[in-house]
């Protein structure tokens, strides 16, 4: 299957309009006709992961964050991301990423929402034809923070989570945004959320989210949208039938010790 065919099929997944005007989503390294027989899914485009592509004869890197995110004025081994621009260009592997795009149109709230079985959704920033960051709903029994945060590490098979405020403090209505959701904090607050799910949370952002009464529990950037490699794995399996996929989980950057 060529690069522009597998190109189509994400972008009807996500369309490029729904991302956010500071974002850089689409095909951004590589050439459209490219036969692609190996695909590899991941959520940051590392050296780690652009070397494991290399090595292991992946034509096509599909990522959620982007690797590129502003202009480049050089691309030379001069610095890591110009070596990894390099390096897949120079072994033929194409390089797409579907970022704020697929936070809003192409469901990674819905899907953090759904694994958490949470009811009556809700988008919880809207950012263009209903759709947004995040989502709302209810939880299907009252928990205390410390319950809840159980259940994420559960359902998001997680080692270890932060949590704000009073960890008996009682949560029902739930607020989830994959990735850094410090910016939605108002948001959570606006639409009576009693927890915020989320990653990226600073000190200064906890306090005031838990003075205006919002617990937080920070799974990580990575805690939750690591489930983007499975949410499309599951969806293009249907399509590329002819095309390998792998899934290469790197786990989080960090480890608590």
């Amino acid at each position: 299957m060529l690069c522009s065919e597998i190109v189509s099929i994400l972008d009807k997944q996500s369309p490029p309009e729904y991302a956010l005007d500071w974002d850089n989503v689409g095909l951004l390294v590589g050439r459209k006709n490219k036969e692609v027989k190996k695909l590899l899914l991941v959520v940051d485009a590392t050296r780690e992961v652009c070397e494991y592509a290399v090595e292991n004869g992946f034509d096509m890197i599909v990522s959620h964050h982007p690797m590129i995110f502003k202009s480049v004025k050089k691309i030379n081994d001069g610095s890591v991301l110009g070596e990894k621009i390099l390096s897949l260009a120079e072994a033929g592997v194409c390089y797409y990423a579907m970022h704020t795009n697929f936070d809003t149109k192409g469901g990674m709230g819905k899907e953090a929402a759904k694994i958490l079985g949470l009811k009556n959704m809700e988008v919880l920033e809207e950012t263009l034809n209903g759709e947004g960051i995040g989502e709302v709903g209810i939880a299907d029994k009252v928990y205390s923070l410390y319950e809840y945060a159980q259940l994420v590490k559960e359902k998001f098979d997680l080692n270890n989570v932060m949590i704000y405020g009073n960890k008996e403090a009682k949560i029902e209505k739930i607020a989830i945004c994959p990735g850094s959701g410090k910016s939605v904090i108002g948001e959570a607050v606006s639409k009576n959320a009693d927890c915020l799910i989320t990653g990226d949370i600073g000190h200064h952002d906890g306090i005031d989210a838990v003075e205006a009464g919002l617990t937080i529990i920070d799974a990580s950037h990575y805690g939750i949208e690591k489930i983007f490699m499975t949410y499309m794995y599951n969806y293009l399996k249907d399509f590329l039938t002819d095309v390998d996929m792998e899934i290469l989980d790197v786990g989080v950057p960090f480890e608590v010790v």
